[in-house]
């Protein structure tokens, strides 16, 4: 069986944004001299970061799945993460 795209998997999903507080936050300097950037754009499931064309970090907090995965991964310092503020973050959707 073939999986459909991330994002055809993740379009059910509704996504509040707290523009006031993002989420994640990623330390660049640390990202890139521990590892932390490759592990966690390689294992985000919602492919919420990415390299960008300077080198850092980028992220789409906006599609985080709050699974947690890149915070684990993060060597300490190197990514702040938490849960959004309540009434914000991912509403998942069946169907």
């Amino acid at each position: 069986m073939k999986l459909a795209p991330v994002a055809q998997r993740l379009g059910g999903n509704r996504f509040i944004l707290d523009e006031e507080e993002p989420h994640i936050v990623v330390n660049q300097e640390l990202a890139k001299s521990t590892g932390t950037a490759e592990r966690i754009i390689a294992a985000c499931p919602a492919q919420v970061y990415s390299l960008g064309a300077d080198g850092n970090v980028a992220v789409e907090y906006a599609a985080c799945l709050e699974c947690g995965t890149c915070f684990e991964l993060a060597d300490p310092g190197a990514l702040s993460w938490h849960y959004p503020r309540g009434g914000f973050g991912v509403q998942f959707r069946e169907g």
